[in-house]
């Protein structure tokens, strides 16, 4: 029996550096659908690594096989408003027409 730590499985300390959490936002940004092992493969660290770092540390998360932020910005937020507030303008000028000719969708509601 030994006193002495044993080696673990876990995230190595090293490869959370800034630079990899900048090159992974990136890699999300430049193409949503990226898989983990792709980004994994790419800069050569495993892919538990990896979905540490897009959860973690760029509170990330898959939805509809795209990565997407956990929240919406503030602008993200403010688009909503005015794409609302423009729908609201049209539906109130010609309402007959925009009930005849106005298409809505269902989005997809997940639990976190």
């Amino acid at each position: 029996m030994s006193t002495e730590d044993g080696e673990r499985n876990g995230h190595a300390k090293e490869v959370v550096t800034d630079e990899n959490i900048k090159k992974i936002h990136k890699m999300i940004l430049n193409d949503r659908k990226l898989k983990l092992s792709e980004i994994a493969d790419t800069l050569k660290i495993s892919t538990e690594s990896v979905h540490h770092i897009i959860h973690e540390y760029l509170g990330m998360r898959k939805l509809c096989a795209k990565w997407v932020p956990r929240e919406l910005t503030y602008d993200q937020k403010q688009r909503r408003v005015d794409d609302s507030e423009q729908c609201l303008k049209m539906i109130k000028r010609n309402k007959p027409e925009i009930l005849h000719r106005y298409v809505t969708i269902d989005e997809t509601w997940l639990e976190t």
